[in-house]
């Protein structure tokens, strides 16, 4: 019995968190093509798109990280694994569609994060460039036992 991909060019199930997670990480696998471009985006998140500009699309993440009470993905909509496949007018676009994100939810304070690259380095799940506004659930009883982290690289 040969041992099952857990990675290639498009997704890396071993940085999935849930089962559910995994479960579409391994279909993508499977069929050997990009959740996130476009043309795809459908098949595997199930989560409306919030707002589009000419260079990205603002969606919630399927599965956001434990204690966030807002967990927003901003996509980029060409297929680039790279911060040097961006047009630079896309990174004036991903700070107004992160402002207009901030007016819109009232997000009192989070951050942005942007991980690219090879999926052994960014620990990504999804290898197509895309950047995460979270907003900590401060208030959440178990909060401080485990606050919201953003993992970079391998730890398997």
């Amino acid at each position: 019995m040969s041992k099952q991909t857990t990675k290639n060019k498009f997704a890396d199930v071993d940085n999935a968190r849930e089962e559910t997670q995994k479960q579409v990480m391994q279909e993508i696998l499977d069929a050997d093509h990009c959740p996130f471009c476009t043309e795809n985006l459908a098949t595997y998140h199930q989560q409306e798109t919030l707002r589009e500009t000419d260079h990205w699309l603002l969606t919630t993440n399927q599965w956001p990280y434990q204690h966030t009470q807002l967990h927003l993905l901003l996509i980029y909509k060409e297929h680039v694994t790279n911060l040097a496949g961006i047009n630079p007018k896309a990174g004036v676009e991903l700070l107004k569609l992160a402002q207009w994100a901030e007016r819109e939810y009232n997000i009192p304070g989070g951050g942005l994060a942007m991980r690219f690259g090879d999926t052994d380095y960014s620990a990504g799940t999804v290898a197509h460039l895309h950047a995460q506004l979270l907003v900590p659930d401060i208030h959440h009883p178990n909060y401080l036992d485990k606050p919201v982290r953003i993992k970079i690289g391998k730890t398997k």
